[in-house]
This record gives C-alpha cells, structure tokens and sequence, in this order.
C-alpha cells in the first residue's frame, strides 16, 4: 500500500516545486536621519522631538516616490527673537528650506493650523523637504507643495472640512490655480488655502491612486513644468482637474460641514425654541378665545333669563 502511493507523493511535491514562488515585497526604504540643533534653553523640546523618532516618514516617502533615505535633515530649534525667527511672520511657527535640508522650528511660538503641537509641524516640515527632493529641488505650485506635505504628514481631520465650508461661504475662488495668492494673506486665509489645497491632493489620491503624485514630482525632477507634468502623470490637465474638484467638492466640504457643525446644530435649537414658542402661544391663544366665547355664551344666557325670566338658548 505504502508502495503505491509513494509516487503520488513525488508528483505532487513535483508539481509544487514547479509553481512560482510568491513574490515577496522589498523592505521599504529606512527614513532619513533627523538631526537636532537647539541652544541650552530649548534642549528639553529637543529631547522630546528626538525620542519620538522618525515617525511617519517612511510612508512619506513612498508617497512622494523616494526610495533612498537621502542625506540627513537638519533640525534648527530657535528662539524668539533670532535671526531665523524675525524672517517670518509671527504666526509662523515652524518652515522648511528643502534645497538646503533643513527643517526651522520655533518652539517660543504656538503652531498654526494645519498643525497642532510642536511634533505635528516637525512631521510636516520634514515632509516639506522629501517633496523637495523627489521634485529634483525644482519649483512647486505652493497649493500642490502645501497639500501633499499635509498628505505625508496625516494632517487630515473633520477640521479641514469645515474650513473648507467657511472659505467657501466666504466667497473664496476655489480654483486652484488660485489658492497661491490666498497663502499670501492672513492667517484665516491661509488656513482656507491649507484646507482646500489638501482637499484637492486627496482628489488627485482618489481619482488616480497612490502613486500619481510621485509620478507628478518625477515628471517635474525631470524637467518638465508642473501642468505638463500633472498632466502625463493623470491623463488630464491640471484645469480640467480643478474644475471638477470644485465641483465634486459642493456638497461634502461645504454644506455636510455646515450641516453638522455646532454652530448650525444651536441655529437649530433656536428655531425649534421658536416654533416650539409659537406653537404654545397659539394654543394659549386658542384657550382664551374659547374662554372668551363661553363666558360670552354665559353672559347671552343670563340676559335672555332676566328678559323672559325662563333660560334661553345661547346664541352662538
């Protein structure tokens, strides 16, 4: 018996080790190296940063399509009052300078929207960088530079909608072609720009999948300018795209937000207090003129039994 089935046996592990091996996936690449500058008095923020390591940033890369870690960034802790802090504005709390590899904070200041915390911006900033590098040190559109640091980053929340809402309601041009000047403006317009710029990156992810802003940042690193590049890497021009953002962009980002924020949510208690008021002073209402019609029915009935001296019939 055990004879007979021996060659059974064989074939099948022949038939096995014939079969393809399943492909296994290549480790992804290690991040870069973060290197820490910071005077005595901000060393203990430093620390903080340092422990809390790389973070997201090897799904940073693959976003932007960068498979070697690159040389490491310099992270410049600086205090108030410094040269790298008076060159911005003062609501700026963190920036980047990709061409030279370097990432400023300004921990004497309390970041901004998109971010929250100090490790938030540092995540975004660094991001910043990577997007430098996969682009060759070319130039970005800043809505396309903002939007898919805040990609890498995981700068994403129910928050961003509800800019969205607002810049909208506000009468903002949401084309993105013009979301550059807005990042030139005040610190509420430049949350709106943040917000709609991430809005259209994470259209650009849906529409085209993971790898099309690598292949939009490949494109440009080679030397073609960022609209033809968008184009090769999507199939569709970068005007086209815009107008059907703004579109598709009616209904979640600027009324779902509104619909659900707390602001409509007390608009609503107010006008169910209202209806609700209304309702109760039109029964009040209707009470007293039932009242006042049975005492006038009273009144008819008592006149009529002093005129015949028998109760009359109330008139109605």
């Amino acid at each position: 018996m055990a004879d007979r089935k021996l060659p059974a046996i064989l074939l099948a592990g022949l038939l096995l080790s014939a079969l393809p091996a399943p492909a296994v996936s290549p480790p992804p690449p290690p991040p870069p190296r973060l290197v820490f500058e910071a005077p005595p008095a901000l060393e203990p923020v430093a620390a903080r940063l340092r422990a809390l390591g790389a973070g997201n940033l090897t799904a940073a890369m693959r976003l932007v399509g960068l498979a070697e870690p690159g040389p490491p960034i310099r992270v410049v802790l600086a205090r108030e009052g410094s040269d790298l802090a008076r060159n911005v504005p003062q609501w700026i709390a963190g920036y980047a300078l990709g061409d030279l590899n370097v990432v400023v904070l300004l921990p004497g200041r309390q970041p901004a929207y998109p971010e929250s915390s100090m490790a938030e911006l540092l995540d975004h900033e660094v991001a910043h960088v990577l997007i430098a590098r996969a682009a060759g040190g070319r130039a970005l559109p800043r809505f396309w530079n903002e939007g898919l640091a805040m990609a890498a980053a995981g700068d994403w929340s129910f928050e961003d909608r509800t800019r969205i809402a607002l810049a909208s309601l506000r009468g903002r041009d949401l084309a993105v072609e013009d979301l550059d000047r807005l990042f030139a403006g005040g610190p509420g317009e430049v949350a709106g720009a943040y917000a709609l710029s991430f809005a259209f990156v994470e259209e650009v992810l849906s529409r085209w999948g993971p790898g099309a802003p690598a292949a939009v940042l490949a494109g440009v690193a080679s030397g073609l300018p960022f609209e033809e590049a968008f184009r090769r890497a999507t199939g569709t021009p970068l005007a086209v795209a815009a107008a059907d953002f703004a579109r598709r962009e009616t209904f979640w980002y600027r009324w779902l937000p509104l619909l659900t924020s707390s602001v409509t949510l007390w608009i609503g208690v107010t006008f169910l207090a209202l209806w609700a008021g209304g309702r109760r002073r039109a029964r009040t209402a209707a009470i007293h003129r039932r009242w006042d019609e049975e005492e006038a029915a009273r009144r008819q009935a008592e006149a009529a039994v002093d005129t015949t001296g028998e109760p009359g019939e109330p008139v109605n």
